[in-house]
């Protein structure tokens, strides 16, 4: 009877819960889940809604002051973090890459535990984050191209190879974020409220009725939010 009333008890709390977070829900982001249509494969989106849209365009122009005091507080020269920045998310504080990187500095979610992030998406807390691990690579491999390789495809496959691995997108990256620092002016960009609300809102609510199916041969039918 005992273990019978905790079971009861369990149900009871797990419902007070989940009662609390669908109150909670629609002042939140959602991840929505789709299908790519060129490869097929499921991508994870987040979607904005208005009033956080507009959160995040007002929240938009301290990001320089936050990349400069977390980059002097790592030594490292705040043009370099906005070329990162730029090439990693455009700025969008919502970005969430098909591999799962969140936000401004798209910091995958083992990266973001190793430096104590609890949300990816607050703006302080990923250029924060993102400006510590850049870093700490910096340190380990002692050259910014090893570093920026590091960043975007891991250190354990620089290692592997013995500098920059033969990825092409590890190339274009390293080659990208290169030219953007040491381009023409070197001034950090500006943020547009506008373009960061714009960027926000490129995935719809709603979307239609998707399906897949898996290894073992079941369809699956479901509609992402």
């Amino acid at each position: 009877m005992r273990f019978c009333l905790g079971i009861a008890g369990s149900w009871i709390l797990a419902a007070q819960c989940f009662a609390a977070a669908l109150e909670d829900y629609p002042s939140r982001a959602s991840s929505v889940v789709r299908a790519d249509r060129r490869t097929g494969r499921l991508v994870r989106a987040v979607v904005v809604r208005p009033a956080q849209r507009r959160q995040a365009a007002a929240a938009a122009s301290p990001i320089p002051e936050v990349v400069r005091k977390a980059a002097v507080q790592k030594g490292l020269d705040p043009l370099l973090v906005h070329s990162v920045i730029q090439a990693e998310s455009n700025y969008n504080p919502f970005a969430v890459s098909p591999k799962g990187a969140q936000g401004l500095m798209q910091l995958m979610p083992a990266t973001a535990r190793r430096y104590g992030v609890t949300n990816g998406f607050s703006i302080a807390e990923n250029v924060q984050a993102g400006v510590s691990y850049l870093r700490d690579l910096l340190d380990a491999f002692g050259d910014r191209d090893l570093a920026l390789a590091a960043y975007n495809a891991g250190e354990a496959a620089v290692i592997r190879h013995g500098g920059i691995p033969p990825y092409d997108e590890t190339r274009r990256y390293v080659r990208a974020v290169g030219s953007r620092y040491a381009g023409p002016g070197r001034r950090a960009p500006a943020v547009a409220p506008a373009e960061l609300e714009g960027a926000a809102a490129q995935t719809p609510l709603f979307r239609p009725v998707e399906q897949y199916i898996d290894p073992q041969g079941n369809l699956h039918i479901f509609t992402t939010r």
